[in-house]
């Protein structure tokens, strides 16, 4: 898995790490039980100060997503469920509010809004 930040991207570079290395574990990319980098690898690697890097582990663990063992490093848990289930609705609703927002900017109404999502929905097999 690689990790590529940006300092232009206006969101602070452990939520970055975060971000990233928690889409890779949702996505399959990481499996149960995959060693992550030590904490000073991936700082090393990324050119990063240990705090950031910390940061970014401390909150995935604290997520459920990975577990620290001292001496030992990080490592990918299990996925819950109900983690997983939590993970993809804060998606939908970042997505759906971006939508919201630019329907607002395109004078679109909530009836617009719905007609356009029902046929998107239609347009996947899986929905129809």
């Amino acid at each position: 898995m690689r990790v590529v930040l940006s300092n232009s991207a206006g969101v602070p570079l452990y939520q970055q790490i975060k971000e990233q290395i928690g889409g890779a574990i949702l996505s399959g990319e990481l499996a149960e039980d995959s060693a992550l980098p030590s904490v000073r690898a991936l700082a090393r690697d990324l050119r990063i100060s240990i705090i950031t890097t910390n940061r970014a582990y401390a909150e995935l663990a604290a997520e459920g997503f990975i577990a620290t063992v001292p001496g030992k490093g990080a490592y990918v848990l299990p996925l819950d469920t109900a983690l997983v289930r939590e993970q993809l609705l804060r998606q939908v609703e970042e997505g759906l509010q971006s939508a919201v927002d630019a329907a607002d900017r395109a004078g679109l109404d909530r009836e617009d809004l719905i007609e356009i999502l029902d046929g998107l929905m239609q347009a996947e097999p899986e929905h129809a």
